[in-house]
């Protein structure tokens, strides 16, 4: 079947088209912001894979979404732009050969201990229209197996700066990890996160995938970083994590 071409206003072209952090003959890396749906999105125009179109060339093929985030995580995201690359990352991707650090602001301050691994288990559970991933024991007949690793990178009154490295890829396995711990990520209300910390408004979840390291098609490694966003970098300075 072939593909529905949707048609994209000049802010959405003009959007897409300033989020490149890194591009090559076989891939392009974009840095994603937090309020575009990857895919499959519901109460928006157009989500970032149909806003790839903006990339199409003449021959009617655009680049390839090879994974996704959650819509309210902003940062690194890849798309392959030939068939090849496409087929190469994705099976890369399955290997678990993509090495994924994100940053967040949690609260109401530093895990404890400040470094460690996270193993909880994890299950989906659906509530209407919508879908949750819960922390349950390893023997849950629906028990998926889920790795985090964290680092402390700096604390404040009433929150801390966390690196985290996902090494299984479950669906919410941050949010829910760190929110089975007693550290929610901040302006994630779905999971118990802070709307607010102290006087500072936490105006969305607070989650930034900050680095991408991953095979490259045409040999070696590659590693690409998002800078910060505007909202992250000023909730993180007013609540003291970064100078």
């Amino acid at each position: 079947m072939k593909a529905r071409i949707p048609t994209l206003s000049a802010d959405e072209i003009a959007l897409v088209r300033s989020l490149p952090i890194f591009e090559d003959q076989a891939v392009l890396a974009l840095n994603k912001p937090a309020g575009l749906s990857s895919q499959g999105g519901r109460g928006q125009v157009n989500t970032l894979d149909e806003l790839l179109w903006a990339f199409a060339k003449s021959s009617g093929r655009r680049p390839v979404l090879i994974h996704r985030l959650d819509r309210d995580t902003s940062g690194v995201i890849l798309t392959a732009k030939t068939k090849p690359a496409a087929s190469f990352l994705g099976k890369a991707l399955m290997a678990r050969r993509f090495d994924k650090t994100y940053v967040a602001i949690v609260t109401p301050g530093a895990p404890e201990p400040r470094n460690g691994e996270i193993t909880t288990a994890l299950r989906r559970e659906e509530i209407g229209r919508e879908a949750y991933m819960r922390a349950c024991p390893d023997d849950h007949p629906d028990a998926e197996p889920s790795r985090t690793l964290y680092r402390t990178l700096a604390e404040g009154p009433g929150a801390a700066l966390v690196e985290l490295r996902p090494i299984t890829g479950r669906m919410h396995q941050l949010r829910v990890h760190l929110a089975s711990i007693g550290r929610p990520i901040a302006g994630d209300v779905r999971y118990g996160g802070a709307v607010a910390i102290e006087d500072a408004p936490a105006p969305r979840l607070m989650l930034h995938a900050r680095s991408l390291s991953f095979p490259h098609p045409d040999g070696g490694k590659k590693t690409v970083e998002a800078p910060l966003p505007a909202d992250f970098e000023t909730l993180a300075r007013r609540t003291g994590l970064i100078g």
